[in-house]
């Protein structure tokens, strides 16, 4: 199977489409030096480049990004940075682990509530807390999990009822519920773009420029890009799944696609209804549905997968609409403003891709939805690592990434669990 260097998305990012338009930087043009090249302008890859210029003020650095920064799949996220683990993640059997977690969480995020501070990013950075429902008997028993899992870590959470989520989130489609503050809710567009244009002075960013290859050469690599070729003793991968056409491991790596949408601002009445503050929700099942209001009063939808490649995205666009409508009947009828598409790495164990894959060939990808955070995180550890600083034991704290079947047998297999996830979650999805 052949992997593509960069996702073609059918549609722009909603998120992007909000914000004022922004000048790119200019492609890379000709033979280029470097002392490290970082293939991805998404978080990990600038908390990568930010993290080599901290140690190495005098060194070039550059950044390629296939897109313009904010319109790739970083800013096609949520919006969602969790301070403590993923409900996926979370495990009472490993607390001690799961508090190193938590704990490196918490001072990433700090770390980067300091930069919007430093920089003034307007982002809509907002410490909200999140939601977790469910309204199924599989989702309640992985809502008790994750419930179990925050007592035994000690972490704040509360306990809502249907009537509880109704007066908090305008909608009594949910059984029951949690409420975490470990979480802050951000334009991620926004974000992106902030953190690329604040880049110190060492450090080089070229946009529509994606990565075709990546060679061996008396310099150590060699990246080229359709108009340039750039040549540095050290480069990383951190553009996800996308860096299996670039050297890495394509047994332990697959791109999901996931789907969101966007409501027009609604009417005043509705929002004192739906949404009289700030709130997210992550579903109990990880194929129910995401929601979130907006700093601006518009509702976000997020769910549906597919596997290495965009669905057609009208065909999204009514699912979306369907799950939205069941949830909160009055917005039934109602148009999106935006539909969107984006990707993930996804790995079978939910544990990253992350090291040296040969002399002078990093990888970070693998995130498995907790990219801003998570990805920030491990961008900023793989560049003190390439650097021959000391680390945290990454693979000690999240794991190995594991082996998956070659293809078909993937595809199948992944068709297979999607299947029996999708009868499972029932009214989750």
């Amino acid at each position: 199977m052949t992997h593509p260097i960069a996702p073609l998305h059918q549609r722009p990012c909603g998120w992007n489409t909000q914000l004022t338009p922004r000048q790119c930087r200019q492609p890379a043009h000709g033979t280029l030096d470097a002392e490290l090249v970082i293939v991805g302008a998404g978080y990990t890859g600038l908390a990568a480049a930010e993290a080599w210029a901290k140690e190495h003020p005098d060194d070039r650095v550059i950044i390629l990004d296939s897109e313009a920064v904010g319109e790739g799949s970083p800013g096609r996220n949520s919006g969602f940075m969790l301070e403590v683990a993923l409900a996926d993640d979370a495990s009472s059997a490993e607390l001690e682990r799961m508090s190193e977690l938590n704990a490196l969480s918490r001072k990433t995020m700090s770390r980067l509530r300091q930069r919007v501070e430093q920089h003034g990013i307007d982002c809509h950075l907002e410490h909200s807390g999140t939601y977790r429902a469910a309204n199924t008997p599989a989702g309640i028993s992985s809502l008790t999990d994750y419930r179990s899992f925050l007592e035994a870590a000690g972490l704040r959470y509360e306990h809502l009822s249907r009537s509880a989520l109704n007066e908090r989130i305008g909608t009594s489609y949910y059984a029951e519920g949690l409420y975490s503050p470990d979480c802050y809710l951000v334009q991620p567009a926004a974000l992106v773009r902030g953190l690329a244009d604040a880049l110190p002075a060492s450090v080089q960013l070229y946009e529509h420029s994606p990565a075709n290859a990546v060679r061996a050469n008396d310099k150590g690599w060699s990246v080229s890009t359709p108009d340039a070729e750039i040549r540095a003793p050290r480069v990383i991968l951190a553009n996800n799944a996308f860096s299996r056409a670039l050297g890495a491991d394509t047994s332990r790596l697959t791109a999901i696609y996931t789907y969101a949408a966007v409501t027009p601002v609604l009417p005043q009445t509705l929002r004192e209804q739906i949404m009289p503050k700030s709130w997210g929700l992550l579903p109990a099942h990880r194929l129910g549905c995401t929601l979130r209001s907006t700093h601006d009063g518009r509702m976000l939808i997020r769910s549906c997968y597919s596997y290495e490649h965009e669905e057609d995205n009208s065909l999204i666009e009514r699912s979306l609409a369907h799950s939205l409508a069941r949830r909160y009947p009055e917005l039934s009828g109602m148009n999106f403003e935006s539909v969107w598409g984006g990707t993930t790495g996804l790995t079978h164990n939910g544990a990253p891709l992350w090291g040296e894959i040969k002399p002078g060939l990093y990888v970070s990808a693998g995130c498995n939805g907790g990219g801003v955070v998570k990805g920030t995180f491990l961008g900023d550890a793989l560049a003190r690592y390439a650097s021959g600083q000391p680390v945290e034991p990454i693979h000690q704290l999240f794991g190995k990434a594991s082996w998956m079947p070659p293809e078909p047998l993937r595809h199948l297999g992944f068709c297979l669990v999607s299947a029996l996830e999708k009868r499972r979650a029932g009214g989750e999805a």
